[in-house]
């Protein structure tokens, strides 16, 4: 993470946290923070705490944020999707806005408490360096923005990949449209009914239920309660390591 600044810096971002920003309207939903980037411009630390692989090829690109603890919420939060620009600083802010999904965690470092901008209650975005470029100049370092959720926009069906061994399935749900962020999975095996499948981490879910050999289907819910059902989703040969495409979540 890149952080600079001064002290007139921590005063105007600690009380730019604390208060509403002037002028928007309650129904905008716009909320404020502040952002860093950390990783290159190719994109380089961008893949870890939300259990995805490579970003690139699952459809996120370089459109990435990792959340501090106040937004990451366990790993909860992992695929929502958030519009963001810089606020306030005419010194550093370029007129531009992104939308980001997340998928890290920037850790909070309670050694270090002053200007450690991922410790809690601090609601802070590490973009990716080409999205912190498109909203900033490089040299600010760190920046205030305002920020709201908005609906995913993706590119073809939700994905489910799976690993694990016959006795243990693990099912890393992405490229989750919609709301984005996934609070439930159920899978179906063409022999069972429907079975719970647990968080593991991140947008990883599991199950000790012995699917080999049946073809499975899905049920994903997302933080506003709508529910996707991917029926027949990989068929009876399904591999681990594959990745099966199922429906998608209206934008």
């Amino acid at each position: 993470m890149v952080v600079g600044g001064s002290s007139f810096f921590v005063a105007m971002f600690l009380g730019l946290c604390l208060i509403r920003i002037a002028g928007l309207q309650p129904s905008q939903r716009w909320n404020a923070a502040h952002a860093t980037f950390y990783g290159d411009m190719q994109g380089t630390e961008t893949m870890r705490a939300c259990g995805y692989g490579d970003l690139i090829k699952q459809g996120y690109g370089l459109k990435t944020t990792a959340l501090s603890i106040a937004l990451f919420n366990n790993g909860l939060t992992c695929g929502a999707c958030y519009q963001i620009r810089c606020y306030n600083s005419r010194q550093w802010c370029l007129n531009e806005t992104v939308i980001v999904t997340a998928t890290n965690f920037c850790p909070p470092n309670y050694s270090k408490p002053e200007e450690n901008w991922c410790n809690p209650p601090l609601k802070h975005f590490d973009l990716s360096q080409p999205m912190f470029r498109k909203i900033a100049i490089y040299r600010a370092g760190i920046v205030p923005v305002i920020y709201k959720r908005v609906p995913c926009i993706k590119s073809g069906g939700v994905m489910f990949e799976i690993k694990g061994n016959p006795y243990w399935i693990l099912v890393l749900v992405y490229n989750v449209g919609g709301a984005g962020d996934v609070t439930d999975v159920k899978i179906k095996g063409s022999g069972t009914t429907w079975i719970q499948m647990s968080r593991n981490w991140g947008q990883n879910w599991d199950t000790s239920a012995q699917l080999v050999g049946q073809s499975l289907s899905f049920r994903v819910t997302t933080s506003d309660h709508k529910m996707v059902q991917s029926d027949n989703v990989a068929p009876a040969d399904w591999k681990f390591g594959g990745a099966y495409e199922g429906r998608q979540f209206p934008s």
